[in-house]
């Protein structure tokens, strides 16, 4: 009899990794499949060679003037992690904090009248910062105190307002906030990718400035960290974790047939001549290309630099530059992530700056050139352009959870967001994203164990 699974997932994605590893710690048993030969899928870090396979073909070796290929660990989809994002409590909610070492961003900058600022995040940095004039200063610590006391459980804090009513655009209006303050509030703290939360109920938006400043409280820096060695490292850790709690991996394993038995409950996939049977299964958007729909496209830029970009703190040595959307008249934002040797990706003397954006035009690379223009000399480009991509239906019909591509913003919230989407419709509950009582549970058997043994 074929070995049955509670679920199967395929594709190593992180986002198919983090909920293979949400699932393993519940209990469920698991087998996660992968026709590629390592781990990360869309959202992989490459050395240098496989970055120059990727993009010219194995005909074609990388220049040895870009320095050893090893020392290269290349992000396909760059992204940061808020410090006390999303991300950061499902790490926590795992302990897969223990398989991965971080270090802060350097620092994060908003594109304004066409040159680079600071993101001022407090009303004590509002006062100085260059970016704000001087009739706005005072309007913007206001805001900002507001802000800061705002909490959602006392209307005593909300000025007289109803947050989950009130339009945010109306709740500037109130504070007589001009448009380029609204402008890097929206993009460069409360990290929307356009301005449609402006019709949206104030709260939200609140709260995301409110994990902003929580996460910069952290290190002071920037709100932002990330991992040694890529971001990569993050789907490896999540499959070392559902290793431990059960779950099997197999790597190389091209999917030959998915059968569905009539009712729609018991499903077969069948690889290399073996077949198994699940009762979900778990996917990135590749496996189905008949239950998703294109809803548009993303362009990645990764440029590899002789220095550190010349528009910002030359001792920055790794940070974050938003461009507004209203800045360069367009629809949505610009993002860069500018990344060095300190975080072990690149050769040291080498920076990795990557311009990610929605395209807009029938000429995408173009709509690059306000980023391009604030990195200096580029020593060699990989340009890609792949389609944002959206399950047609919830997957509860047919047991098939599909998720979503990546977008281009530049941080993991809109992920997370997905998984946690993804987990309640698998499992019927909401992930509570405090220490898992498994997780609890083993901590305290390795405890005794380790105590037994001295």
């Amino acid at each position: 009899m074929d070995e049955h699974y509670d679920v199967i997932v395929l594709g190593t994605g992180l986002k198919e990794c983090i909920i293979s590893g949400l699932l393993s710690v519940d209990g469920k048993k698991v087998l996660h499949m992968d026709r590629n030969g390592y781990y990360g899928g869309e959202s992989a870090s490459l050395n240098m060679n496989q970055l120059w396979e990727k993009s010219h073909g194995k005909e074609k070796k990388a220049p040895e003037t870009l320095g050893s290929s090893r020392d290269y660990n290349v992000d396909l989809i760059p992204k940061f992690i808020l410090s006390s994002g999303l991300l950061v409590k499902m790490l926590l909610h795992t302990d897969v904090t223990r398989y991965l070492d971080f270090k802060v961003v350097d620092g994060s900058y908003v594109y304004s009248s066409g040159k680079i600022n600071k993101v001022p995040s407090t009303d004590t940095e509002a006062l100085t910062s260059s970016l704000v004039g001087l009739l706005d200063k005072l309007p913007l610590r206001k805001f900002f105190i507001f802000v800061q006391n705002y909490e959602e459980n006392n209307p005593a804090t909300h000025d007289g307002l109803n947050l989950k009513i009130t339009t945010m655009d109306a709740l500037f209006k109130k504070y007589g906030l001009r448009e380029n303050i609204v402008d890097f509030i929206g993009h460069a703290l409360a990290l929307y990718l356009d301005d449609s939360y402006l019709q949206q109920p104030a709260h939200d938006t609140i709260m995301r400035m409110k994990l902003y400043a929580d996460s910069l409280a952290r290190y002071s820096k920037s709100p932002y960290i990330y991992p040694l060695y890529g971001l990569g490292e993050l789907p490896q850790a999540f499959a070392r974790l559902s290793a431990i709690y059960g779950g099997t991996y197999m790597l190389n394993k091209p999917i030959e047939n998915i059968v569905f038995d009539e009712e729609k409950k018991i499903i077969k996939v069948t690889s290399e001549g073996e077949t198994v049977t699940c009762d979900k299964i778990v996917c990135d958007p590749s496996y189905f290309p008949n239950k998703v729909q294109k809803k548009g496209k993303i362009i990645r830029s990764i440029c590899i630099l002789n220095g550190p970009i010349p528009s910002a703190d030359k001792k920055f040595e790794s940070l974050q530059i938003i461009i507004p959307q209203k800045q360069v008249k367009r629809q949505s934002d610009m993002y860069v992530g500018v990344m060095s040797s300190a975080h072990c990706v690149c050769p040291k003397g080498k920076y990795i700056a990557i311009v990610s954006a929605t395209v807009e035009t029938n000429e995408p690379e173009k709509e690059l050139a306000p980023a391009y223009a604030l990195l200096g000399p580029i020593q060699e480009k990989f340009v890609y352009i792949s389609d944002f991509i959206e399950p047609i239906a919830d997957g509860t019909a047919d047991n098939v959870f599909i998720s979503k591509s990546y977008d281009a913003t530049s941080h993991f919230e809109t992920t997370c967001e997905d998984v946690m989407d993804m987990y309640k419709r698998i499992t019927g509950k909401d992930l509570v994203l405090t220490v898992h009582p498994n997780i609890l549970k083993q901590q305290e058997e390795a405890g005794n164990q380790e105590q037994e043994e001295q």
